[in-house]
């Protein structure tokens, strides 16, 4: 049930955060620039009409980005709020409210709720605040990895994790194993470590021989003893798992992330990495992202333009004229209308103001490796806590979401200081011995 409107004629005695406020504030800023509407009648219909008040709509939206523009967990974002009048009011409240505005949790439900399509009508947002910088006609295009929260994937440790599993399941369903192998799996796991080790290299081998042997034993006994039709996905699961081999293909490494990739990117400090491809689009000048999506599958970076053109398309409205990217997209040349530009020998046919252009054009196109990593390292996109290949989508989306919203807080810091730094020099050149303290350029907001 969607809550009940506040009455905004008397809200109480005190004073309202409009006049408490400074209206400088990016947030204070931001806030106003944003269409809260647009959500409200969105995700509206999502919403019954008969049972417990929700909350309102406009709060549960602000939280979401100020977690990825702040890169705050889902309780520290609730616990901030409480503590930030900034917060409170970018997330609707017109003056101090004490006490926590939801239960962590409610977040969770809230993106469960909305979907995927719920998080891009944000992403759409972010892009129409940025006004003429989003819509410009010449984009660059890059891809990169989203890492899962998941360990390290070694055979060891998927059979162990099988092994727990099964004694679980046979716990709760009050199931009365053989053996459980609670203290052979324990001998087993000390004789695991040390690996590399000369000496130890040929028992940890045999441990894992073990270890795999005692797995595949205990899914078989739970097949014969199991009633027919319970716990068959997970165990076809585990079975799986037990059969695979080094050079498999769709191989799994992880029991609560199946989805997850094995993504190799070449790099010298981290060889693989496990999670899912994303596909990021960015205005040729600005930096604004108006692409962000996120690809299931571990594909060749020139099969994952067409979605990425598809998504770019139906969020702003606009077909690019010119793509600038790396040599990883090798063998397209246009895509929905985009002619897409790849460092290569010029030919006869290119003059050299073109050529100049073109050279231009891919020295710009560096410029989206720094934004990955901003949106890696502020905006939560370095590992995914999101949970299946929806959390996955959802994460991408929002962290490009953040980054356009921060991107316009740090325009209004500019725009601001630049007006307060101009009315300095004015004073100092009509009383230049009156004014000992000025602004100056590092003192920003």
């Amino acid at each position: 049930m969607l809550s009940k409107k506040k009455n905004l004629q008397q809200i109480g005695f005190y004073s309202t955060f409009e006049e408490q406020l400074s209206r400088r504030h990016p947030l204070y800023v931001l806030a106003n620039q944003i269409d809260w509407v647009v959500f409200e009648q969105a995700f509206g219909k999502l919403y019954s009409r008969e049972g417990r008040p929700a909350k309102p709509i406009r709060l549960m939206v602000s939280l979401l980005v100020l977690k990825h523009i702040r890169n705050l967990s889902d309780e520290s974002v609730v616990e901030q709020w409480m503590e930030n009048i900034y917060f409170q009011y970018f997330g609707g409240e017109k003056s101090y409210a004490c006490g926590l505005p939801c239960e962590a949790s409610e977040l969770v439900h809230f993106r469960n709720r909305i979907g995927e399509s719920g998080i891009e009508l944000i992403f759409k947002e972010s892009i129409r605040v940025n006004g003429r910088d989003g819509r410009e006609d010449e984009g660059t295009v890059d891809t990169t990895v989203q890492e899962k929260n998941i360990t390290y994937p070694t055979d060891a440790k998927l059979h162990k994790k099988i092994i727990n599993k099964c004694v679980k399941i046979a716990t709760e369903q009050d199931i009365e194993l053989r053996q459980s192998y609670r203290c052979t799996v324990k001998k087993l796991a000390l004789d695991q470590r040390f690996r590399r080790h000369p000496k130890n290299y040929r028992r940890a081998r045999k441990a894992d021989r073990k270890m795999r042997t005692i797995a595949g034993r205990l899914v078989r006994e739970l097949e014969r003893k199991l009633p027919a039709g319970l716990h068959q996905t997970k165990l076809a699961l585990f079975k799986k798992v037990l059969k695979q081999k080094r050079q498999d293909t769709q191989k799994i490494y992880s029991l609560h992330e199946p989805h997850v990739n094995c993504i190799s990117k070449g790099k010298e400090h981290k060889k693989y990495e496990f999670g899912s491809k994303v596909s990021i689009i960015t205005t040729k000048k600005s930096g604004v992202i108006i692409g962000a999506l996120n690809i299931e599958q571990n594909d060749y970076d020139a099969h994952t333009v067409d979605p990425a053109f598809e998504q770019q398309q139906r969020l702003t409205g606009i077909i690019l004229k010119r793509a600038f990217m790396d040599r990883g997209y090798r063998g397209i040349s246009q895509v929905r209308g985009t002619r897409i530009e790849i460092p290569k020998p010029f030919g006869k046919s290119v003059n050299g103001y073109q050529q100049q252009q073109l050279k231009n054009g891919f020295k710009r196109r560096a410029a989206i490796e720094p934004k990955i990593g901003h949106l890696k390292e502020d905006h939560r996109l370095s590992r995914n806590y999101y949970k299946g290949i929806k959390g996955d989508a959802i994460n991408v989306m929002l962290a490009a979401a953040a980054m356009n919203f921060k991107r316009m807080m740090n325009i209004y810091k500019k725009m601001f200081f630049a007006f307060f730094y101009s009315l300095q020099i004015l004073l100092m050149k009509s009383k230049p011995f009156e004014n000992r303290y000025y602004l100056t350029p590092k003192m920003a907001f």
